[in-house]
């Protein structure tokens, strides 16, 4: 397959496939497409398909204005739905999530308007929901590591550093700060914390105001602020 007929063959959104052009015809992107194909051919993997590119897809490249970086998609039966941390309506919300939401209210001093776990109405804003690796199999964490997706999302990240000025970078856990080498620091605000997870949200995560953060750091460079709640 040629450059252009790969390049052809990627269904994600028009402003990303021309920035990630570049991508689309190296060896590794092959060797993960011929790879992601086999899996969904042969095994359950999550996301849907068509949910793969959902993040970029409902945030296109100039309408980015934050970035929360996640590592893996539920593996969970109904969970992933293309955005990190995210999950359907009417799925019960896992504990990540459940704390993210915590301290969305602490933060803010104010209830949750929105208490469904499908966060499209952040990524609508310009919140880019982004999992370094986009696709899992059915009940194994991890499985889908080292195949390509890092590469890829390390890609998006330095476009987006490299491209785009005065954004918002939310790095939550050791895995995320390590995504977080290719961020310009001196063009871009970089917000680091524990991981939201059970096991670490109370070192650090809880009281760490990540939301407040974003939109004081937003309204400083005359953009809008995201509305969290």
């Amino acid at each position: 397959m040629n450059n252009e007929a790969r390049e052809a063959d990627v269904k994600i959104e028009s402003s990303w496939k021309a920035v990630l052009k570049d991508e689309f015809g190296q060896d590794y992107f092959k060797a993960l497409t011929e790879f992601v194909r086999g899996e969904y051919q042969h095994t359950i993997v999550y996301p849907p398909p068509k949910s793969i590119f959902r993040a970029f897809e409902l945030c296109p490249f100039d309408k980015v204005e934050v970035v929360i970086l996640g590592q893996d998609p539920y593996h969970g039966a109904h969970q992933a739905n293309g955005l990190c941390f995210a999950v359907s309506e009417g799925v019960p919300l896992p504990p990540s999530l459940q704390n993210i939401f915590k301290e969305i209210a602490g933060d803010l001093g104010q209830k949750l308007v929105h208490k469904t776990g499908d966060l499209e109405r952040w990524a609508k804003q310009g919140v880019l929901l982004l999992n370094a690796t986009l696709t899992v199999r059915a009940r194994t964490a991890g499985s889908h590591q080292g195949k390509g997706w890092e590469e890829f999302t390390d890609a998006v990240i330095r476009k987006l550093s490299e491209e785009r000025e005065d954004l918002v970078f939310i790095l939550w856990g050791n895995y995320a700060k390590s995504k977080g080498a290719h961020i310009d620091r001196a063009k871009h605000r970089v917000i680091e914390s524990a991981h939201p997870s059970p096991f670490s949200a109370s070192n650090g995560f809880f009281g760490s105001k990540p939301f407040s953060k974003t939109n004081d750091y937003l309204v400083e460079h005359n953009k809008k602020p995201i509305e969290w709640l």
